[in-house]
């Protein structure tokens, strides 16, 4: 809040305006007054100050000494601090206030003070704008002003604000307006819009916007007056004006579709039309009879088509059709959609159809390229809907498609110019459509087909691009289409020859080749659909065809020769795997195509038809090689590529023998289009091909001479003096060079053989080009961009150009080049470009200093002189080539080029070559000159770049010419971009102040091109242009302060030129830049702080878009850097308006701040934005899917809060998906899908409809934006699995917490399962596959969730019908491949996860499922119940998921019990299936080498080749699912699996199985892919791969069994690389995967561990005793196992196993039973070795002391089980030693942690105690122990049960286990008596802790242990000794007891039991001890006994169930 203090404080101190600063001061304290004004609340304060303020503010916009001059962000503050004044204080002074600024606005002759004078204007406006009603009274004072300064100022700058002014004022205060003074505004700005300054131009544009505001008012003459003085004006305006004055006419034109009420005579008049126009059907017709619109919309259009039908230049028709874009941009896409059919109608008949518009082939293009933009990028990307898309396409199916051929008589056919327009626009709905309904289906199909035999060539070619459109989004149309056109082309080429064909035989063939053509080449996106027979059916057609070409005249055989050519083109992009086996015939029908040039090529006398059917082969074979060389790469062997050069060589010399020849062509001028094209065209396309052949070739496979010559050839194509083939077109164009203005203006489309390649606006900004506008320049939309684009190519694109370009675009990318292939007469200039660029390079100095030299020569030949048009298209190929070369350079051959392209000699003559182009003022000159510039000094060297700086500087200093020094200072950025801020460190000074002063500089041209150097200067130099900042920052504000800098500035040419070449988006880009240099140290000064976060908010409040763009990048910097410093609130209000906006480059650049904010921080923007942001963000989305970002921004938003609440975002999904799409509401294929089940759930969801109202029925939402709503939904399902809070899956969990229910996701599951079945019933295959994702989502999470009204029941159980239901419609006959695997694939979940565990109650779900495994087992394609022709791929698709769905099962019936019983039935089938499947991976995993092999396995021929690759991406997903499958029933012992691996029936597999005589069939393709796999090593252990390892080793287990085997392991190769690498596992691998390995080499050593390596392998290992075998199979293994004991914990300089700790113990014990396996099947010596090596390794891991995880405990079993095999009697003596030492180290071990504390060293205590132990009680009898020792132990034992309670525990249970065990050791019974005194002590230290009652839970159990002692030391002694034990015994139980306590605790019942079995157990000595007791110790034990046995009724049995729970 600001106090009333605050405000007085900003008095102006007028001191400080006279100095440097002033300005800066000024403006920083407007901005602070402003920010003071906008927080002060109480109006008291501001009434107090607000006279002094207002009077300030006037001497700041009025000024006199000492105010600086009002700029425009002087005038913009002041103006805005009034009006906050006006809106928050008092209002009386504001007539005073008016009234002093109209005085110098009104002041005519002062010219001197022209700002001040705009800055009263532009106040006077805004304060009109916003209190104009009140003071009406001043309307007419401002319009005479407005007017007067119009007509009498001279500064063009004044004029227009005059007029904004008046236009401001006329939006409030319009109605005070008299008529005569209305007329003279209208007058006067209809003179205004012819006026010579533009700015004016716009600025009266927009006033007569305003004067003509309510619609009603305009008349047709108004109309037709304005219409015409705008079409006038299109010549000489720049883009801004073109479009000011589009937005005019759109307003005037829309006015007339107002309805409006007419006299009733004046409607008769009308009548007449009304007839014409049965579009229009308002209801306000029916309502009033007496209401119209002004003119029918067909009218209305026409009135803009009369225009453009006049003969008007290219820019003036250009502009005409912006007006078209503004027009219906104004009426909205609902009148759009509502009058498609009347606008394409209107289109194709007023203006295609126009002779005039057809009159050459480049007016044709031009037409098809404008009508394009306007239906493709305005109509069906911005304004259709897609109900509105699918009208579309049926619409221009019907009224274009369809008429050709016009059968009835009276009908006319579309023209070729039509059809070929519609064609496009079905094409590109197509594509944006993604997949087709079926009623567009039927609409485009049959004409598709039919327009393939159009006469016109661009028909064909344009009907097979759509046809292939089509086939790619509707892929079940593919086979069938493919399969008809193949029949067509048979039939034509049978009849091709017959004399009665019919005559247009030749066109209909081309045609369906094209068509075929272009289908197969999309084949390799959709190769599941799509038999491969096809492929090599159409091969063979072709090769037949070239075979009988010789037979046939030469027209036919023309024919013939480009059908098969075209064919074999498209086959090569199936790749390398179907191209590879038809090389050697394919490079001899290339050979064939392309022999040697004789001596007869130079000879005369071929005819004209002859040289064409010549050049004509030729090309069409290179159109193949070249497709060859784009696709198989890695079938262009240096052979290969040899082979292809020297055929290429040879096409090269016979181009040009023809060219020495002068040959007449036949036809005169009349000849007709049919002929084909011209002989020229035919040499260019020829060459065109060779170029591009050796591009795709490459440098590196020619040899020198071949790239030499090349090099010569493309310089004379595209930098000859003079192209030979041309000479009669050059003579007619030389008569007219005397008119020659610019090489763009030309509209031949030829342009003297200029290159149509492009060089992207400036060099360092490559990465922006692709957005369309570029920065900085008026940020136009890429409409009008692409409109305006058009006026700048002289040679327009089509797809007809280039018949390849049907095949060679990738699908993938949306806009593809070769789409628009320029005529081949252009094009071969541009693949000469591109050759060069590849070759030059490569080359050495000497050949390099040629060919630059030889290239600069050319352009300065005498010979252009006479020819300007050829001079500049040369020197544009020229710069153009240049600039190609060193990109290629710079990223190809970086260090080569240093010594050849940098080398002085050639840098030096570059170098001038260059500065020529760069001050040449072309703009494409410019632009690629300097980049050249910047990339050469990158290449060559320091010298360089200082001889050209200092060329630079020179030309600077020395001319004033714009160009030149806007062409300089662009050379500056782009010498600093590319030479990087190290290295171009000295000329940065240099440079920043040339660019700053250039920046200065009043000319647009000038500055604009200096800043944006400067932008790149500042952003290449990076931190080093720091000390740079503050001056550059006075920079820019001088800039913003300065007039000439505004686009309306300066003088009549300046404010002309400014329009397009705006300074301020420039300014705001560097201001960006600045900001990321300072980075955080922005906060170091305030000074700076305040003058960056000042410019950044007066930018943010412009009103121009590009300065707003810019302006939210620097917002989105601050954010970074300076967070606190901006207010979030306020900026994403002021986003959320963006977002509204009609420009999209201010939509694209809020949702990127957007996205910045919401990875910030979501939840803050939640609050701030709520969910109506995300709903506003989703219709974004569906209004122009084409809008990327969105998805980022909802998705980042998703991630971060869905957890928190998972409802809230599932309603906003829910209601996207509610709504319908429009494929579904053409077709709603529902109906013929409902089952009992799919009633029930629609009858629930009709009913929901029914309670969201009718509303929700009329909205349809894009299928996409469902489709991201349903990925939206499938993201918080894995979500909230990933993050595991239990409450969102179990309700009774979340109410027993206090969780309120209705938020959490568990509560949604119906509505999840509701729309994954909207999903699957949907049309669109991309919605099913997604709704079947979801659906699998919530069957996976939850699975277990607990239903809450039942206890024992789960939640899913309910919903099992609604989620049949949702799976029913993927099995029905319209449904793909990828639908059915999927839905198999959920199948398998819901049987598997356990929701459902009564197989009978599992219904349909499951008999999918086996009806799916009942088709596998049959042979031949699957046909999976509905599906009749599913293609081979689809087929082994499907049959591999279904396998793995099946194996799923399995592996999941391990843990799930009752799923045995499902597959139990199966097994027959499954068994034999997954192993084959198994092959088959294994097959074609193998090389194709292997393929051609009669194996002995028998192949499936659908695997032949191509089908491995489609099917392989799918094995490689399931074949790790199915091995772990087998693996599971391998060891389950499967008597079908055994039989499927041994390849027998199932009763012939003999049970027990003996070793197989060799290894089964299918060992080796199995051990093969588990040894892939586990060699295969990926650096990341993700758990899929971990998973993969563990199902491998699990199988490997099974297959070593010799059954499977054999002895294959044995051979010494396998065996030798199966140990490496289980040697490489052990090290590499984690304790998980260990665990498995040690059980397969476990298995492997029981089975062959007998065996030696190179002995006989049929002796059973019959070697000798004396050792270990170094060679043996055991050996081996053990090596291992030891290796894993060994590092299972930390060794000094060796790594440790990783894993969990669970995981490393079942590995230890996984170790020491294989060592126990191999000790126990070896004998006496051996088996003292072997047991001597585990022993010590587990030695070292009790002395471990490295980590506090306790191994030892759970793998003492393993230990035991290997001491406790039995010794031979010779051996006892060794293994004596070895239990001695082991004791002996364990006690060790005990003794060294004497004196020391911590986790680790109890633990080490305790586990060598517990060894100590084990080991005394696993001894035989026989084996001697030392006295000492056990004394020693039983001293240890002793010692510990005097400390802490835990060790205490394990010293009672050692000495428990020591006294059990004494009964068989005499030398322990004798040492037993040591343990008494320390229990008995023990047991006394309890006497306190009993009487408090804090005995802990262990210290009873401890207490129970000690009974149990004692009771088994009774038990021991001898009777004699009995008495006397007892004696000591029961005063020691009797002190615990406490007779006394009720109810008895624990420990008291346990001692009473304890007593009274001893007394059970020997009654005389219990008597004769308690005599001897103590009177007071015998008085409690009597009185305990007693008690404990006279309440034995009652007691006992309160007592017992006490003690059972317990010890329970």
């Amino acid at each position: 809040m600001t106090s009333k203090e605050d405000i007085e404080e900003l008095e102006l101190d007028e001191n400080q305006l006279t100095a440097d600063t002033g300005e800066l001061y000024l403006f920083q304290w407007l901005s602070n007054l402003e920010k003071r004004l906008k927080e002060c609340e109480h109006r008291e304060t501001l009434k107090e100050s607000q006279a002094s303020l207002e009077a300030t503010l006037l001497k700041v916009l009025i000024p006199s000494e000492p105010y600086p001059s009002p700029g425009r962000p002087l005038r913009n503050l002041a103006a805005r601090c009034l009006l906050i004044m006006y809106h928050r204080g008092e209002s009386r002074s504001l007539f005073d206030t008016l009234r002093a600024l109209l005085k110098p606005a009104s002041d005519i002759k002062a010219t001197d003070k022209e700002p001040a004078r705009i800055a009263a204007l532009w106040t006077v406006g805004e304060l009109m704008e916003a209190f104009g009603s009140q003071f009406m009274s001043f309307m007419a004072e401002t319009a005479t002003i407005g007017i007067k300064t119009f007509k009498s100022s001279a500064s063009p700058h004044v004029r227009y604000h005059a007029l904004t002014m008046l236009r401001k004022t006329l939006v409030s205060a319009k109605k005070a307006l008299s008529d005569s003074l209305a007329k003279d505004i209208i007058k006067q700005m209809k003179n205004g819009l012819t006026d010579k300054a533009l700015p004016v131009q716009r600025a009266a544009a927009a006033v007569l916007g305003i004067m003509y505001t309510p619609e009603d008012s305009v008349t047709l003459t108004d109309v037709e007056s304005i219409m015409t003085i705008c079409v006038k004006s299109l010549e000489n305006g720049d883009q801004v004006t073109t479009q000011a004055l589009a937005q005019l006419v759109g307003h005037m034109l829309a006015a007339t579709q107002m309805e409006r009420v007419v006299a009733v005579a004046e409607q008769s008049q009308k009548g007449k039309k009304e007839h014409e126009d049965s579009d229009i059907s308002t209801p306000a017709h029916v309502a009033a009879e007496n209401t119209k619109v002004l003119l029918t919309p067909g009218d209305m259009l026409s009135h803009i088509s009369a225009q453009f039908n006049r003969s008007h230049s290219r820019k003036t028709r250009a502009g005409i059709f912006m007006f078209y874009i503004a027009l219906l941009a104004k009426l909205g896409p609902a009148f759009v959609e509502v009058n498609y059919s009347l606008l394409v109608g209107h289109l194709m008949t007023e203006i295609v159809s126009n002779p005039r518009n057809g009159a050459t082939r480049y007016d044709k293009l031009f037409i098809r390229k404008l009508v394009g933009t306007l239906l493709r990028e305005l109509i069906a990307l911005r304004m259709l809907t897609e109900q509105g898309q699918i009208t579309a396409i049926q619409e221009l199916s019907s009224s274009y498609l369809k008429r050709w051929p016009a059968l009835m008589p009276g009908q006319v056919a579309p023209s070729s110019a039509i059809l070929t327009i519609a064609l496009e626009e079905v094409a590109g709905l197509l594509q944006q459509l993604g997949n087709a309904p079926p009623p567009v289906q039927d609409a485009v199909s049959a004409p598709l087909m039919t327009l393939l035999t159009h006469p016109s060539h661009s028909v064909r070619v344009n009907a097979s691009w759509t046809l292939r459109c089509f086939c790619y989004s509707t892929p079940l149309r593919l086979p069938k289409s493919i399969l008809v056109i193949a029949e067509s082309l048979q039939r034509d080429i049978e009849s091709l020859q017959s004399p009665a064909a019919p005559s247009d035989i030749d066109r209909r063939t081309l045609g369906h080749a094209y068509g075929l053509a272009a289908l197969v080449a999309i084949v390799p996106h959709r190769p599941l659909y799509v038999s491969f027979d096809v492929s090599a059916s159409v091969l063979d057609t072709a090769t037949q065809l070239l075979k009988r070409v010789s037979d046939h005249d030469v027209h036919v055989a023309g024919v013939e020769v480009e059908v098969a050519w075209t064919l074999i083109a498209s086959l090569m992009l199936l790749g390398p795997n179907f191209v590879r086996s038809h090389l050697p015939q394919l490079l001899v029908l290339w050979r064939n195509a392309l022999p040697k040039s004789t001596a007869k090529d130079n000879a005369l006398g071929r005819s004209a038809a002859e040289w064409k059917f010549l050049l004509h082969v030729r090309e069409s074979a290179l159109g193949a090689i070249l497709c060859f060389l784009l696709h198989n790469s890695q079938l262009t062997t240096l052979d290969v590529a040899r082979r292809v050069s020297s055929l290429l060589g040879n096409a090269l010399s016979f181009s040009n023998a023809f060219l020495s020849q002068t040959i007449e062509e036949v036809s005169g001028p009349s000849a007709n289009q049919d002929t084909g094209p011209s002989l020229r065209t035919r040499e260019a396309s020829l060459r065109r091909r060779v170029y591009q052949c050796f591009t795709a070739l490459g440098a590196s496979t020619l040899t020198d001479s071949v790239q030499a010559s090349l090099l010569q050839s493309v310089l004379t194509v595209f930098a000859g003096p003079e192209i030979d083939n041309i000479s009669a077109m050059q003579a007619s164009i030389a008569s007219t060079s005397g008119s020659f203005t610019s090489i763009w203006q030309i509209t031949d489309g030829y342009a003297y053989g200029l290159t149509t390649l492009e060089i992207s606006e400036d060099g360092a900004d490559e990465n922006t080009a692709s957005e369309g506008p570029r920065r900085g320049h008026s940020n136009s939309d890429s409409m009008e961009y692409s409109i305006s684009a058009l006026l700048r190519k002289p040679i327009l694109g089509a797809c007809e150009h280039d018949t390849l370009s049907l095949v060679m675009i990738n699908p993938l990318e949306e806009e593809s080049r070769p789409f628009n292939a320029p005529p081949a007469v252009s094009s071969v200039c541009d693949a000469a470009i591109e050759l060069f660029s590849q070759l030059l390079p490569a080359q050495d100095l000497s050949t390099t200093l040629r060919t630059i030299n030889h290239l600069i020569e050319s352009s300065r030949s005498p010979k252009l002189d006479k020819n300007a048009g050829r001079r500049a298209a040369v020197m544009v190929n020229s710069v153009v080539a240049i600039v190609r070369t060193l990109r290629v350079s710079m990223i190809s051959h970086h260090r080569q080029v240093k010594d050849t392209l940098g080398h002085s000699q050639v840098t030096s003559a570059l170098g001038a070559f260059l500065k020529d182009a760069l001050v040449d003022g072309d703009p494409v000159l410019r632009s690629a000159s300097s980049e050249a510039i910047g990339r050469l000094a990158n290449i060559s060297g320091s010298s360089f770049l200082t001889s050209q700086t200092k060329v630079l500087v020179d030309h600077i200093v020395c001319n004033r010419d714009p160009q030149g020094r806007a062409g300089c200072a662009l050379a500056f950025g782009s010498l600093y971009g590319h030479v990087g801020g190290l290295a171009a460190a000295p000329i940065l000074k240099t440079t920043v102040n040339l660019l700053m002063s250039l920046s200065n500089d009043s000319h647009p041209l000038v500055h604009f091109w200096s800043l944006r150097a400067l932008g790149h200067v500042i952003n290449a130099a990076s931190l080093a242009f720091a000390p740079f900042v503050s001056s550059t920052l006075g920079m820019l504000l001088k800039i913003y302060l300065s007039d000439t800098h505004e686009a309306e500035g300066g003088t009549l040419n300046n404010a002309n030129i400014g329009g397009d070449l705006q300074a301020y988006p420039l300014v705001c880009s560097i201001l960006d830049a600045i900001i990321t240099i300072l980075g955080p140290d922005i906060h170091d000064s305030p000074r700076t702080r305040t003058i960056v976060l000042d410019l950044v908010h007066e930018f943010s409040v412009e009103v121009d878009e590009p300065i707003l763009v810019e302006a939210i990048r620097c917002i989105q910097h601050l954010l970074m850097f300076a967070p606190e410093h901006v207010d979030v609130p306020e900026i994403v209000n002021r986003f959320r308006r963006h977002l509204n906006s009609p420009r999209r480059c201010l939509k694209l650049a809020a949702i990127d701040a957007l996205y910045q904010l919401v990875q910030k921080d979501a939840l803050a923007m939640s609050r701030l934005g709520g969910d109506r942001l995300v709903e506003d963000l989703f219709g974004m989305l569906d209004g122009d899917p084409s809008i990327d970002g969105v998805r980022n921004v909802i998705s980042s938003w998703l991630l971060q809060t869905a957890i928190h609440n998972p409802s809230a975002w599932i309603d906003l999904c829910q209601r996207i998906m509610l709504r319908i799409n429009a494929s579904q509401k053409v077709v709603d294929t529902a109906n013929s899908l409902m089952d009992d089940e799919g009633q029930s759930l629609s009858a629930s969801m009709s009913n929901d409809d029914a309670r969201q109202g009718s509303a929700a029925m009329v909205a349809t939402s894009r299928w996409r934006t469902q489709l991201f709503a349903l990925r939206c939904l499938h993201d918080i399902c894995t979500l909230v699995a990933r993050y595991g809070r239990r409450e969102h899956l179990d309700i009774p969990f979340a109410r027993s917490n206090g969780i309120p229910v209705n938020g959490l996701l568990v509560s949604r599951v119906p509505d999840l399962i509701k729309m994954a079945f909207t999903a699957s019933a949907a049309y669109v295959t991309e919605i099913r596959l997604e709704g079947l994702v979801v659906l699998r989502d919530v069957i996976q999470v939850f699975c277990q969730a607990p239903d809450p009204d039942y206890p024992d029941a789960l939640l899913l159980e309910q919903h099992q019908a609604p989620i049949t239901a949702a799976l029913t419609p993927a099995f029905s006959p319209d449904s793909t491949p990828e639908i059915l695997s999927s839905a198999i694939d959920a199948c398998a979940v819901f049987v598997g996860c356990g929701v459902v565990k009564d197989v009978s109650r599992m219904g349909r779900i499951l008999k999918q499922l086996t009806t799916a495994l009942g088709e596998v087992d049959e042979s031949g394609n699957l046909t999976m119940g509905n599906f009749v022709d599913l293609s081979p791929n689809a087929s082994g698709m499907l049959r591999v998921s279904i396998l793995s769905a099946w194996a799923r099962l399995e592996i999941a019936s391990s843990e799930q019990t009752y799923l045995l019983d499902v597959i139990k039935p199966y097994r027959p089938i499954l068994a034999p299936q997954w192993i084959a499947c198994l092959r088959d991976y294994a097959v074609i995993r193998a090389d194709s080498e292997f393929i051609h092999d009669a194996s002995a396995v028998a192949l499936d021929p659908s695997y032949a080749s191509l089908g491995k690759v489609v099917l392989l991406p799918y094995y490689t997903s399931s074949w790790a699912t199915i091995l772990q499958a087998v693996a599971n029933a391998m060891n389950h012992s499967d008597q079908h699996m055994s039989a499927a691996i041994l390849g027998k029936d199932v009763g012939s597999v003999n049970s027990v199985g003996s070793a197989a005589e060799g290894p089964a069939p299918l060992f080796f393709p199995l051990f093969g892919l588990i040894y892939e796999a586990l060699a295969t090593s990926s650096p990341d252990a993700t758990s899929s791969r971990v998973g993969t390892m563990i199902a491998c080793l699990g199988a490997l287990k099974c297959l070593v069994d010799p059954r499977y085997s054999g002895k294959a392991l044995l051979e010494p190769t396998v065996f030798k690389e199966f140990m490496s690498l289980s040697h490489r596992m052990t090290m590499t691998e984690s304790a998980g995967v260990l665990v498995h390995l040690i059980n397969v080499l476990t298995s492997f050593a029981k089975h062959f561990g007998q065996y030696e390596l190179g002995s006989d392998l049929n002796s059973n290992g019959s070697q000798s005793n004396a050792a270990i075998p170094p060679r043996s199979v055991r050996t081996h293994c053990l090596k291992i196992f030891a290796y894993t004991l060994r590092h299972s914990h930390h060794n000094s300089g060796t790594s440790s196993i990783q894993g969990d700790l669970s995981d490393i113990a079942k590995m230890i014990s996984g170790s020491l039973s294989a060592f126990y396996l191999i000790a126990s099947t070896t004998e006496s010596v051996v088996r003292e070795d072997v047991r001597g090596v585990g022993c010590m390794l587990y030695g070292e891991l009790l002395k471990d002391e490295t980590s506090e995880a306790d191994l030892t405990t759970p793998t003492l079993p393993g230990f035991r089980s290997l001491l406790a095999l039995p010794c031979h009697p010779s051996d006892r003596a060794r293994y004596g030693k070895l239990i001695h030492g082991l004791l002996s180290s364990c006690l060790l071990n005990v003794d060294e942690m004497r004196g020391r504390e911590g986790s680790i060293s109890s633990r080490k205590v305790k586990t060598n105690l517990l060894a100590a132990v084990l080991i005394l009680t696993v001894i035989p009898i026989q084996v001697a122990v030392s006295r000492d020792v056990v004394e020693h132990l039983f001293f240890l034992i002793s010692q510990k049960l005097e400390e802490g309670d835990e060790m205490a525990i394990v010293a009672v249970h050692c000495a428990k286990t020591l006294i059990f065990a004494a009964s068989g050791s005499e030398l322990l019974r004798a040492c037993v008596r040591l343990l008494l005194p320390a229990l008995i002590q023990y047991i006394a230290k309890m006497v306190p802790r009993v009487d408090d009652g804090t005995v802990s839970e262990q210290q009873a159990i401890s207490i129970e242990e000690v009974w149990k002692t004692f009771a088994t030391l009774v038990s021991l002694a001898k009777d004699e000794q009995r008495s006397r034990l007892l004696s000591v015994l029961l005063p020691t139980t009797t002190l615990l007891l406490r007779p006394s306590q009720t109810p008895p605790s624990t420990i008291h019942s346990s001692g009473i039991a304890h007593l009274l079995s001893l007394a059970a157990s020997s009654p005389a000595s219990f008597k004769e001890a308690t005599t001897q007791l103590d009177p007071s110790v015998r008085e409690v034990l009597e009185m305990s006994i007693r008690k404990a046995v006279e309440g034995t009724a009652a007691t006992v049995q309160n007592v017992k169930p006490q003690i059972s729970l317990r010890s329970f």
